[in-house]
Protein backbone atom coordinates (compact mmCIF):
# COMPACT_ATOMS: atom_id res chain seq x y z
CA UNK A 1 0.00 0.00 0.00
CA UNK A 2 1.19 3.37 -0.83
CA UNK A 3 -0.19 6.11 1.88
CA UNK A 4 -0.28 9.78 0.07
CA UNK A 5 -0.25 12.99 2.88
CA UNK A 6 1.70 15.96 3.57
CA UNK A 7 1.07 15.88 7.22
CA UNK A 8 3.64 13.84 9.14
CA UNK A 9 1.24 12.97 12.30
CA UNK A 10 -1.62 11.70 9.71
CA UNK A 11 1.11 9.89 7.59
CA UNK A 12 2.47 8.10 10.05
CA UNK A 13 -1.13 7.27 11.88
CA UNK A 14 -2.07 5.70 9.12
CA UNK A 15 0.61 3.93 8.54
CA UNK A 16 1.14 2.51 11.81
CA UNK A 17 -2.27 2.08 11.62
CA UNK A 18 -2.13 -0.14 8.66
CA UNK A 19 0.87 -2.08 9.59
CA UNK A 20 -0.81 -3.49 12.46
CA UNK A 21 -2.99 -5.87 10.45
CA UNK A 22 -1.66 -9.42 8.97
CA UNK A 23 -2.86 -8.67 5.98
CA UNK A 24 -1.56 -5.42 5.10
CA UNK A 25 1.57 -3.24 5.06
CA UNK A 26 2.91 -0.09 4.06
CA UNK A 27 5.11 -0.10 0.96
CA UNK A 28 5.71 3.40 0.43
CA UNK A 29 4.71 6.82 1.92
CA UNK A 30 4.67 10.37 0.04
CA UNK A 31 4.26 13.84 1.35
CA UNK A 32 3.22 15.12 -2.47
CA UNK A 33 1.45 14.34 -5.66
CA UNK A 34 4.48 14.34 -7.37
CA UNK A 35 6.00 12.10 -5.37
CA UNK A 36 2.68 9.63 -5.23
CA UNK A 37 3.02 9.23 -9.40
CA UNK A 38 7.06 8.32 -8.66
CA UNK A 39 6.37 6.02 -5.96
CA UNK A 40 3.79 4.51 -7.65
CA UNK A 41 5.72 3.58 -10.72
CA UNK A 42 8.42 2.02 -8.54
CA UNK A 43 5.71 -0.12 -6.44
CA UNK A 44 2.83 -0.58 -7.71
CA UNK A 45 1.38 -0.86 -4.74
CA UNK A 46 -2.25 -2.93 -4.84
CA UNK A 47 -4.32 0.16 -2.98
CA UNK A 48 -3.36 4.06 -2.81
CA UNK A 49 -4.74 5.99 0.01
CA UNK A 50 -4.35 9.64 -1.45
CA UNK A 51 -4.99 12.79 0.26
CA UNK A 52 -7.27 15.71 -1.63
CA UNK A 53 -5.23 18.50 -0.49
CA UNK A 54 -1.74 18.45 -1.39
CA UNK A 55 0.35 21.29 -2.16
CA UNK A 56 1.59 22.05 -6.00
CA UNK A 57 -0.22 18.61 -7.50
CA UNK A 58 -3.72 17.95 -5.96
CA UNK A 59 -4.20 14.38 -5.12
CA UNK A 60 -7.52 14.44 -7.48
CA UNK A 61 -4.92 15.38 -10.24
CA UNK A 62 -1.77 12.87 -8.80
CA UNK A 63 -5.19 9.95 -9.30
CA UNK A 64 -5.39 11.43 -12.79
CA UNK A 65 -1.75 10.88 -13.71
CA UNK A 66 -1.81 7.40 -11.82
CA UNK A 67 -4.99 6.22 -13.49
CA UNK A 68 -3.75 7.28 -17.32
CA UNK A 69 -0.34 5.64 -16.74
CA UNK A 70 -1.96 2.37 -14.58
CA UNK A 71 -5.61 1.74 -15.56
CA UNK A 72 -5.95 -0.56 -12.72
CA UNK A 73 -5.11 1.43 -9.94
CA UNK A 74 -7.10 1.56 -6.62
CA UNK A 75 -7.29 4.76 -5.34
CA UNK A 76 -8.95 5.93 -1.92
CA UNK A 77 -9.40 9.50 -1.62
CA UNK A 78 -8.47 10.57 2.33
CA UNK A 79 -10.08 13.91 2.75
CA UNK A 80 -11.58 16.64 5.89
CA UNK A 81 -13.55 18.02 2.53
CA UNK A 82 -17.37 16.66 2.88
CA UNK A 83 -18.57 18.63 -0.08
CA UNK A 84 -20.61 16.60 -2.92
CA UNK A 85 -18.67 18.31 -5.19
CA UNK A 86 -15.30 17.02 -4.13
CA UNK A 87 -16.79 13.89 -3.68
CA UNK A 88 -18.03 13.76 -7.01
CA UNK A 89 -14.85 15.28 -8.51
CA UNK A 90 -12.61 12.15 -6.92
CA UNK A 91 -15.10 9.29 -8.45
CA UNK A 92 -14.93 11.15 -11.35
CA UNK A 93 -11.34 11.12 -11.79
CA UNK A 94 -11.43 7.31 -11.14
CA UNK A 95 -10.81 6.85 -7.46
CA UNK A 96 -12.83 4.23 -6.09
CA UNK A 97 -13.69 5.24 -2.54
CA UNK A 98 -13.96 8.42 -0.87
CA UNK A 99 -13.03 8.84 3.17
CA UNK A 100 -13.68 11.71 5.57
CA UNK A 101 -10.46 11.89 7.72
CA UNK A 102 -12.75 11.45 10.93
CA UNK A 103 -13.56 7.93 9.17
CA UNK A 104 -12.95 5.38 12.46
CA UNK A 105 -10.36 2.71 12.14
CA UNK A 106 -12.68 -0.18 10.87
CA UNK A 107 -14.30 2.05 8.11
CA UNK A 108 -10.50 2.43 6.84
CA UNK A 109 -9.97 -0.90 7.04
CA UNK A 110 -13.31 -1.88 5.36
CA UNK A 111 -12.29 0.58 2.71
CA UNK A 112 -8.87 -0.92 1.89
CA UNK A 113 -10.42 -4.51 2.13
CA UNK A 114 -12.44 -3.59 -0.69
CA UNK A 115 -11.09 -1.74 -2.75
CA UNK A 116 -8.19 -4.31 -2.91
CA UNK A 117 -10.95 -6.61 -3.43
CA UNK A 118 -12.53 -4.09 -6.70
CA UNK A 119 -15.21 -3.28 -5.10
CA UNK A 120 -15.99 0.40 -4.54
CA UNK A 121 -16.89 1.95 -1.36
CA UNK A 122 -18.67 4.41 0.03
CA UNK A 123 -20.30 5.38 3.37
CA UNK A 124 -23.99 6.06 3.99
CA UNK A 125 -23.09 9.83 4.72
CA UNK A 126 -20.70 9.97 1.57
CA UNK A 127 -22.90 8.42 -0.59
CA UNK A 128 -26.30 10.40 0.96
CA UNK A 129 -23.65 13.80 -0.27
CA UNK A 130 -23.62 12.20 -3.21
CA UNK A 131 -27.24 11.31 -4.31
CA UNK A 132 -28.28 14.77 -3.02
CA UNK A 133 -25.89 16.33 -5.46
CA UNK A 134 -27.24 14.13 -8.98
CA UNK A 135 -30.50 16.38 -8.56
CA UNK A 136 -28.78 19.30 -9.02
CA UNK A 137 -27.43 21.00 -12.33
CA UNK A 138 -23.68 21.15 -13.06
CA UNK A 139 -22.63 24.40 -13.35
CA UNK A 140 -20.67 25.89 -16.65
CA UNK A 141 -16.73 26.09 -16.72
CA UNK A 142 -17.71 29.64 -17.20
CA UNK A 143 -20.28 30.00 -14.41
CA UNK A 144 -17.47 28.03 -11.98
CA UNK A 145 -14.49 30.77 -13.03
CA UNK A 146 -17.16 33.53 -12.36
CA UNK A 147 -18.24 31.69 -9.10
CA UNK A 148 -14.82 31.45 -8.04
CA UNK A 149 -14.07 35.61 -8.50
CA UNK A 150 -17.40 36.36 -6.56
CA UNK A 151 -16.32 33.74 -3.50
CA UNK A 152 -13.24 36.40 -3.57
CA UNK A 153 -15.82 39.30 -3.07
CA UNK A 154 -14.75 40.93 -6.99
CA UNK A 155 -17.50 43.10 -8.18
CA UNK A 156 -19.15 42.41 -11.74
CA UNK A 157 -17.31 45.48 -12.97
CA UNK A 158 -14.00 43.54 -11.37
CA UNK A 159 -15.25 39.97 -12.80
CA UNK A 160 -15.92 41.21 -16.11
CA UNK A 161 -12.24 42.76 -16.73
CA UNK A 162 -10.39 39.28 -14.68
CA UNK A 163 -12.05 37.29 -17.90
CA UNK A 164 -12.57 39.34 -20.35
CA UNK A 165 -16.20 40.08 -21.13
CA UNK A 166 -19.00 42.49 -20.29
CA UNK A 167 -20.72 43.36 -17.00
CA UNK A 168 -23.63 42.66 -18.87
CA UNK A 169 -22.88 38.90 -19.54
CA UNK A 170 -21.29 38.52 -15.70
CA UNK A 171 -24.58 39.63 -14.57
CA UNK A 172 -26.43 36.92 -17.14
CA UNK A 173 -23.65 34.20 -15.23
CA UNK A 174 -24.48 35.54 -11.79
CA UNK A 175 -28.03 35.06 -12.09
CA UNK A 176 -27.87 31.35 -13.54
CA UNK A 177 -25.61 30.43 -10.98
CA UNK A 178 -28.20 31.87 -8.04
CA UNK A 179 -30.77 30.04 -9.86
CA UNK A 180 -28.49 26.65 -10.03
CA UNK A 181 -27.46 26.68 -6.51
CA UNK A 182 -31.11 27.46 -5.58
CA UNK A 183 -30.11 30.96 -3.36
CA UNK A 184 -31.52 34.41 -3.21
CA UNK A 185 -28.38 36.44 -3.61
CA UNK A 186 -24.24 36.62 -4.28
CA UNK A 187 -23.44 36.02 -0.33
CA UNK A 188 -25.23 32.86 -0.10
CA UNK A 189 -23.96 31.63 -3.43
CA UNK A 190 -20.46 32.16 -1.94
CA UNK A 191 -21.27 30.32 1.14
CA UNK A 192 -22.97 27.41 -0.31
CA UNK A 193 -19.60 27.28 -3.00
CA UNK A 194 -17.70 26.43 -0.59
CA UNK A 195 -19.61 24.50 1.96
CA UNK A 196 -20.19 21.63 -1.22
CA UNK A 197 -16.93 22.20 -2.47
CA UNK A 198 -16.77 23.49 -6.17
CA UNK A 199 -14.68 26.31 -5.17
CA UNK A 200 -12.08 26.44 -2.04
CA UNK A 201 -10.81 29.49 -0.11
CA UNK A 202 -6.85 27.72 -0.39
Amino acid sequence: MLVVDDHFVVRMGLTGSINMEPDMMVVAAATTGEEAIALYRRHEPDVVLMDLRLPRLSGLDATVAILKEFADARIIILSTYEGDEDIHRALQAGARSYLLKTASRDDLLAAIRAVHSGQHFLLPDVASRLASRLHRPDLSEREQEVLGLVVKGRSNKEIAGALFISEVTVKLHVSSILSKLKVADRTQAATTAVQRGIVHLD
